[in-house]
């Protein structure tokens, strides 16, 4: 099964290195990150997974929960979190899951729903497709899918740039430009119209285009 934006994600349950979950229950009334894995000891991965507990206070404070997943039991994670914070210096706060039975790999698309086999003899190779992050609203629907080569470690401030941002949107009728970053000006949608946009915005925008309003971004109390 295919996943595409707009979807509702896939619910589970699941053991991780903090014990068991059903990941809607898990999410909860707020946001959620899953990041996945081909293989543990990996060292692709044990960087991004260093540099994810490092960020994961910035998460929070977007009432937004982080959760990793990689091909391998549950006791190999917590074999890997020694290595990680001995590397990186930062310990693994956030639950990893596991999945042997490449379940949530396949229920997610990350591998063919018909993959023969379990974790077992796998190389970080022939699991190359599970390097994946989704972002997931209060709706439980998926909002953000991407996936990564193995070969290139992750940015995890831009996943944090994008959250601002579908955060931001979700909360007003604005829309954010090329290489945005909070604080700074946004685009009032073409669905608003200018006598909405007068009510919302008294102080005026900026007409670029009659399609193009820039204006100061909203905060987001309002």
């Amino acid at each position: 099964m295919s996943i595409r934006l707009g979807d509702i994600a896939p619910d589970f349950q699941a053991e991780t290195t903090k014990g068991t979950i059903n990941f809607h229950d898990w999410i909860g009334n707020g946001w959620a990150i899953l990041f996945s894995h081909p293989k543990d000891f990996t060292p692709v991965c044990t960087t991004e997974l260093g540099y994810m507990a490092k960020m994961a206070p910035e998460f929070a404070k977007r009432n937004c929960k982080v959760i990793g997943l990689s091909v391998d039991p549950v006791e190999s994670h917590l074999r890997w979190e020694k290595d990680i914070e001995e590397t990186q210096g930062y310990a693994v706060n956030y639950p990893m899951i596991g999945d042997p039975a490449l379940a949530i790999a396949k229920l997610y698309d990350m591998l063919p729903a018909d993959e023969p086999g379990t974790s077992e003899g796998r190389t970080a190779a022939t699991n190359q497709t599970v390097r994946s992050v989704f972002i997931v609203g209060p709706d439980k629907k998926v909002k953000l899918q991407l996936t990564y080569p193995m070969t290139t470690g992750r940015n995890f401030d831009e996943i944090l740039r994008v959250l601002d941002s579908m955060q931001l949107t979700a909360a007003h009728k604005v829309a954010t430009p090329v290489n945005w970053k909070k604080g700074e000006d946004v685009i009032i949608v073409p669905a608003v119209s200018d006598d909405e946009a007068k009510e919302k915005y008294p102080n005026g925008w900026k007409i670029v285009k009659p399609y193009l309003r820039v204006v100061a971004q909203p905060s987001m109390m309002n």
